[in-house]
């Protein structure tokens, strides 16, 4: 059977550097995705691949 998940989502203000947000912004427009899903995946690759030495 087909089910619909819906990931538990929380809303939060981050301050970034205007120049960080405009490359973040291109680099989610050229391939395709939402500045918020870009940011998500960049978060979770830098904490998967933290160095924790």
């Amino acid at each position: 059977m087909f089910k619909i998940e819906k990931p538990e989502m929380i809303n939060k203000t981050f301050r970034l550097p205007l120049k960080l947000v405009q490359e973040l912004q291109i680099i989610a427009q050229n391939q395709r995705v939402s500045l918020n899903n870009l940011v998500q995946q960049c978060c979770e690759y830098a904490i998967k691949n933290l160095d924790k030495g």
